[in-house]
């Protein structure tokens, strides 16, 4: 990787799919592997990275309301798988020598740090990556919106959505092959023609904040680091005025 970078801090989205092969559940030792490997060569590069992580690989909050839980029971419960994953991806970068601090929105003292704003960007300053579960710690907010609160909060320069497809497209590609995949999108685009790419409330809080979003396939090794160089892959969602909304 070359030695400078588009961004100095950014935040990488992951979700809970990341961390489990292709139709399947729970937590792959080869899937975070990869994912540690490419986050510990994106800090060797001088970015500082935080790590949003999500849960879905395990337990998603609406399924199970949908199933009759409790919502926000459903949802406390999908904050802690989020921890589970969040450990998994610390254990991995620890064997590879990476320095990581995990941080977590609900109190769980004996395995991470509460999140604190200012000790999350202590951590990213000294060179830690910082790997941050629980959500926004409430009820009803999913962890995309989560990660666009927490990008603004730490002054990242973009807001990396790392998913199990290649970009954002017109209809979901595994269901209507012809979709149009998109290079690049306003967040007006996304949100008016109901794109179901991430929560409308993630992309209201970057629109409002000017943050980037780059919505990318993190299953192909190697795309996190092109994304962080500013490599033209997958969907660019910003303050763009084009044919494409």
């Amino acid at each position: 990787m070359p030695e400078t970078s588009q961004y100095k801090r950014v935040v990488l989205k992951l979700s809970g799919d990341a961390f489990a092969r292709a139709n399947t559940f729970g937590i792959d030792p080869g899937e975070v592997e990869s994912i540690a490997s490419q986050c510990n060569a994106v800090l060797k590069s001088g970015v500082e990275l935080a790590v949003v992580v999500g849960g879905g690989n395990m337990v998603r909050g609406e399924k199970l309301a949908e199933l009759g839980f409790n919502r926000v029971t459903a949802d406390y419960m999908g904050m802690v798988a989020t921890v589970l994953n969040g450990l998994a991806l610390q254990d991995a970068l620890e064997r590879l020598s990476t320095e990581t601090r995990l941080m977590t929105a609900l109190w769980m003292q004996e395995v991470a740090e509460p999140y604190i704003r200012r000790r999350a960007i202590r951590h990213l300053e000294k060179g830690r990556i910082v790997i941050l579960a629980g959500g926004t710690g409430n009820p009803h907010f999913t962890t995309d919106t989560a990660a666009a609160v927490r990008a603004t909060e730490i002054e990242a320069q973009v807001f990396l959505k790392a998913t199990k497809v290649d970009g954002v497209y017109s209809a979901d590609p595994f269901l209507f092959p012809e979709a149009k995949r998109y290079e690049r999108l306003s967040y007006m685009g996304v949100l008016s023609n109901h794109l179901g790419v991430m929560d409308p409330t993630a992309v209201t809080h970057c629109m409002h904040h000017s943050l980037p979003i780059i919505v990318f396939d993190v299953k192909k090794k190697g795309n996190i680091e092109r994304a962080v160089r500013g490599e033209p892959i997958g969907t660019l969602i910003g303050e763009i005025s084009d044919a494409s909304g």
